[in-house]
């Protein structure tokens, strides 16, 4: 039966619980479409040509993938100081040098790639010295794989820096045990070149050459750092001194000599000034005679004497912290104190003479000089004995 009308038939849903339209058109949409010219499209020729495309469009993005995939398992690139270890089907076949190399795709494999540049690994030890200390040492090992022996270092060794890092304990364990703490600062390239002798002897037969070995630090306990530091302090502290009591002596010994010098200078200042003072007054006195009729030397010494005396006063009374102690004495008494001083002067040459005699006097003599003045002592005692030469009496004629 054909429906002039179009039908809409709503549904419900119960997966989604919403409700669905359906709309049928009946031929008046047929007819119409007659009426105003227009031929209907067959539905079943745009279904074919849609599905069609859809397929071409899909074959080529197939193609388009597997063409990328195949080139991508069939080409490679290797980078510079690098080498790729080819395998085919799980067997070693060949290395590929640095640029583009081609393989048989699914079935050759780059399995790996081997670095040819010098590397470093750094090791880290804790072991003990001579005198039981322990010390915590950095070893830096500079390796490289032998471009002749990268099979072997690709296949023998599964991890190179374990394997480094083993012979370095080793070796360092074995030899700062036998070197003393002071001495392991000292001998530290000494346990490089050991180091670097036994990781050669070993690593070339697994395709590895050392460069160098290096130890980077030496660092003992806290404790053992103060105590050197404070070792080394006292012992800087020790020439510290030492310089200090040699520079004191020097300038003692520079100020020593100076003084003396001074001193010389000074007394010989002292001398000629004395010198000079004595041929002044002897001019004086020759000038003073001459000018002066009928006096004598005595009277000029006393004129002298008189000069000195009153600038003696004059200076101290220029002073207002002098210390002199003035005797009672008048200008009048002047000529006493030079007699006195004469006088002492006089005694003192007598002294002297009678000093001078008494070294010839008999034993007998000294017997009984020592009876007269009551000395007890022995006959045989030197004339330079500890008495009183000038109360020897002399021996009777």
């Amino acid at each position: 039966m054909l429906l002039d009308r179009n039908l809409q038939i709503d549904c419900l849903d119960r997966k989604n619980d919403s409700l669905v339209s359906f709309t049928f058109h009946g031929p008046q949409r047929r007819q119409d479409n007659l009426i105003m010219g227009r031929k209907p499209r067959p539905r079943g020729k745009n279904n074919n040509m849609e599905a069609q495309l859809f397929s071409y469009v899909f074959g080529i993005g197939l193609l388009g993938i597997g063409a990328i995939a195949l080139l991508s398992s069939t080409f490679f690139t290797v980078e510079q100081r690098t080498t790729a270890i080819v395998q085919r089907l799980g067997k070693f076949v060949r290395q590929e040098e640095p640029g583009i190399g081609v393989k048989i795709p699914f079935i050759e494999k780059v399995v790996g790639r081997v670095n040819l540049r010098v590397q470093q690994l750094d090791v880290e030890i804790e072991t003990k010295t001579e005198d039981n200390v322990f010390v915590r040492m950095v070893v830096a090992v500079q390796y490289f794989v032998l471009p002749e022996n990268v099979y072997d270092a690709f296949y023998k060794l599964e991890n190179a820096n374990r394997q480094i890092t083993s012979f370095v304990f080793d070796v360092v364990r074995a030899q700062v045990p036998k070197i003393k703490l002071d001495e392991v600062f000292e001998k530290k390239d000494d346990i490089a070149d050991i180091v670097k002798s036994e990781l050669s002897q070993v690593m070339e037969g697994f395709g590895y050459g050392i460069l160098k070995a290096l130890v980077t630090d030496i660092d003992p306990d806290a404790k053992v750092k103060e105590s050197m530091n404070e070792i080394n302090a006292a012992q800087r502290m020790r020439v510290a001194a030492t310089e200090r009591g040699e520079a004191d002596r020097i300038l003692k010994v520079k100020s020593a000599e100076g003084e003396a010098q001074s001193k010389a200078l000074q007394g010989r200042g002292i001398a000629d000034q004395r010198q000079a003072i004595v041929a002044g007054l002897r001019d004086s006195v020759d000038e003073f005679r001459k000018s002066v009729p009928g006096t004598t030397a005595k009277d000029v010494m006393n004129l002298v004497l008189m000069t000195q005396y009153f600038d003696m006063l004059k200076e101290i009374g220029a002073s207002s912290r002098t210390n002199a102690i003035l005797i009672p004495h008048s200008p009048g008494n002047l000529t006493t104190l030079t007699e006195q001083m004469r006088n002492a002067m006089m005694e003192a040459d007598q002294t002297v003479k009678a000093s001078d005699s008494a070294t010839h006097v008999s034993p007998i003599a000294l017997e009984e000089a020592r009876g007269a003045t009551g000395i007890k002592g022995n006959s045989r005692h030197k004339t330079s004995g500890n008495f009183d030469r000038t109360n020897i009496p002399k021996p009777n004629k």
